[in-house]
Formats: structure tokens, C-alpha cells, sequence
């Protein structure tokens, strides 16, 4: 076996001899065990989750679809990008949801912004839904529909070519349709992209990085 296990372990002792867990020699994607958790991924504010190494192709059409749960007001959700200026990217600022697309021609936004005593960032989980269709974009949060009008309507294909990028991105990484670097601190669960026919549920653990970013379990309560 070589990889790691999703699991708390505790009061181990060789040879009658109790381990000292709080002082370790070396410590490596080990973070502390919760009495009470959730199912989805812990990201701690630090870093984030690379997904797809070989670079995703959102072109035409893409549908997202992720919960969060945070207190925080800032924070990437998610980015795609490539070395032009065609990308999507999704994040947190000033409590509200943003969803960048630029086919190319230039960037659009739709901007969910929660009314009265709606917040997005209470610690309670939220659902997100995120479309790209040709030209067209629209962002649902909580079943509250948001659409912005694209005045670049030939350009209808995002030609991406680099890794998702997760709750951050490292800082020698570009992100065109990005205006946070701060990267996301809370809970990120049940994280679906779906490109006509093909419909993929991406499981963090599978990242082919992850700094700061804890894939089987949230804390019950944010510590």
C-alpha cells in the first residue's frame, strides 16, 4: 500500500511507550481530527487543489456545480485558464459570487449578490450552479437565478488548456478570469463539471497537488 489513509488515529504507544503526536520531527498533509464532522474537503486558507494535470478544455459549453460553506468574505472557488486570455473562473469578494467568462474577446462577469439578511458566508453550506453556454452565462446560488447580457456574441469558446485549480492557485500560476488571490478557507463538496454528454464528479483526494487542502473530512464547525 502507498497511499495515505483518510482516518484519525490516536494514544499510539510501541513498546508501552505513548507517541508524542504534538511534537513530531516531521509532519506532512496531517491536520487535526475533529469530534464532529461532515462529509467534503477542508481547504485551511493556504493553499489549494490542482485537478486535471494534463489541462481542461472547457470550450463552448461547461456546467459547474459545487456546495461551499465559509466565513470568510474573500476566496478563489475555482479557476481555468490558458497562456492567452481565454478562461473561467468563480470566487468569492465581499461576500458576494462572481463568475468570469472570456471567450477571447473580453471578460463578462455575473455577480450574485445575496439581499437583505442572506449571507453567503454564514458557515451554513450553499448550492452553486455556474453555466457557460456558447456566449451565454449564468450563475444560480441557492436556486436564485443570475444572467448578464454578453455584448462579444461571436466569440462563443473558451480555449483553456491549463489545470482546474481549486480554492487557489500557486503564485507563479496566471489566471485571466480571476480577481482574488486569496486563496478560499472553509468546506467545498460535491464539485461537478459537466461538457455536453460528459458528466464528472471530482474527488479532491485525486488532486495531482494539494497544499493546505484536507480531502475527507470538514469540521463540524468552523475552528
Amino acid at each position: 500500500v502507498t497511499h495515505s489513509i483518510p482516518a484519525c488515529i490516536g494514544s499510539m504507544t510501541i513498546n508501552g511507550k505513548q507517541l508524542d503526536n504534538e511534537s513530531p520531527v516531521s509532519i506532512f498533509a496531517v491536520n487535526k481530527c475533529y469530534e464532529i464532522v461532515q462529509e467534503g474537503t477542508f481547504f485551511d486558507g493556504s493553499g489549494f487543489a490542482a485537478l486535471v494535470r494534463e489541462g481542461y478544455k472547457v470550450r463552448s459549453d461547461v456546467n459547474i456545480t459545487l456546495e461551499f460553506r465559509t466565513t470568510a468574505v474573500h476566496g478563489v472557488l475555482l479557476g481555468v485558464s490558458s497562456a492567452k486570455v481565454d478562461a473561467i473562473g468563480l470566487e468569492i469578494v465581499h461576500g458576494k459570487v462572481l463568475f468570469h467568462v472570456n471567450n477571447g474577446a473580453g471578460r463578462i462577469t455575473a455577480t450574485y449578490e445575496p439581499r437583505g439578511t442572506n449571507n453567503l458566508c454564514d458557515g451554513k453550506w450553499h448550492k452553486l450552479q455556474a453555466n457557460k453556454s456558447k456566449h451565454h452565462i449564468s450563475l444560480i446560488i441557492d436556486g436564485n437565478l443570475v444572467h448578464t447580457d454578453n455584448p462579444y456574441i461571436q466569440s462563443t469558446s473558451a480555449d483553456t488548456n491549463n489545470p482546474i485549480y481549486v480554492g487557489g492557485y500557486p503564485a507563479d500560476v496566471k489566471q485571466n478570469c480571476l480577481t482574488s488571490k486569496s486563496s478560499f478557507r472553509g468546506c467545498l463538496r460535491n464539485l461537478v463539471l459537466t461538457r455536453g454528454q460528459h458528466t464528472e464528479l471530482f474527488d479532491f483526494s485525486r488532486a495531482f497537488d494539494l497544499r493546505g487542502v484536507f480531502p475527507h473530512s470538514c469540521p463540524g464547525a468552523e475552528h
